[in-house]
């Protein structure tokens, strides 16, 4: 199908971009990768007046270092983000995830911030920033404010993101030295998640002295599993400890029921694929 008629605007910097989502009003759209937004246009399940294309806005892209924390700029492409030096060093649970994100056309194309932005309660990327402590920087006419992942993310493809504000860059602080695993579960290869897990630990000799451990698809945003978290602080990082921990792994989940699967098959998966990553991460 051919979309439906629109005005096509491509700034050069976030403070045209802005200007022109404020011009263009509450039907217009932002084109990062375009993954997601072109089916939709092609369907015409959006007819947006306006599309705002950030692909030349060069300030949003790339990958830099701020003092204890790695910032990812929202236009970076998952395919540079898998290659950067400084994600592998300090936020090894996004290569992980990264790497996992449909194949190597989209990750060519795809971008770091669209995903998070788009908030599909199936994107591989939401969880990562989540179980990082993330922040995500959003400018906008009134300026620029900073929201934590845990209150970016609030219903299926829905965030805090207004019509005219614009998600520039991720704040990560750095965990340097943790290792960290994304384990995902599809029915068919380059798929989304039917269920996926990431994990992150520091441990130090032999004893899990950090975790993080946020889950995919096990709700309308992504969850934190807290529970796990607390059964493997200060416990050794041993096959037994992993496997009661992650029996803990769908406590307080509300994952949807859909043609893939039920509720309670999602939450066996979540239990399972959190013992597969964090034995993988911790080496167990």
């Amino acid at each position: 199908m051919i979309p439906a008629p629109f005005e096509y605007v491509a700034p050069s910097s976030v403070d045209e971009a802005v200007q022109a989502l404020a011009a263009a009003g509450e039907d217009a759209k932002v084109l990062a990768g375009g993954q997601s937004l072109l089916p939709v246009l092609r369907m015409r399940l959006a007819a947006p007046t306006t599309i705002v294309d950030l692909r030349k806005v060069a300030e949003m892209r790339g990958v830099r270092e701020d003092g204890d924390d790695l910032v990812i700029g929202a236009m970076t492409t998952h395919y540079d983000v898998q290659r950067d030096a400084l994600v592998a060093e300090h936020a090894a649970l996004v290569k992980e995830a990264t790497d996992t994100v449909a194949d190597p056309q989209v990750r060519h194309v795809g971008t770091f911030g669209g995903s998070l932005a788009h908030a599909d309660p199936a994107g591989d990327l939401p969880a990562t920033v989540l179980a990082l402590d993330g922040t995500l920087v959003i400018e906008g006419p009134k300026g620029r404010r900073t929201v934590p992942a845990a209150e970016f993310f609030q219903d299926f493809f829905t965030t805090v993101l207004e019509p005219d504000e614009l998600l520039v860059e991720v704040r990560l602080p750095k965990h340097t030295g943790w290792s960290a695993h994304y384990e995902k579960f599809n029915r068919v290869a380059q798929a989304w998640s039917m269920v996926a897990v990431g994990v992150t630990v520091r441990t130090e000799g032999g004893v899990i002295e950090e975790a993080r451990v946020a889950l995919t698809n096990m709700g309308s945003t992504p969850v934190r599993a807290t529970a796990v978290e607390q059964a493997l602080v200060g416990a050794s990082a041993s096959a037994d400890v992993i496997r009661a921990a992650a029996a803990h792994a769908a406590d307080g989940t509300s994952p949807a029921a859909d043609g893939n699967s039920d509720v309670e098959y999602r939450q066996h998966l979540a239990r399972v694929l959190t013992g597969r990553a964090l034995a993988a991460a911790v080496g167990a």
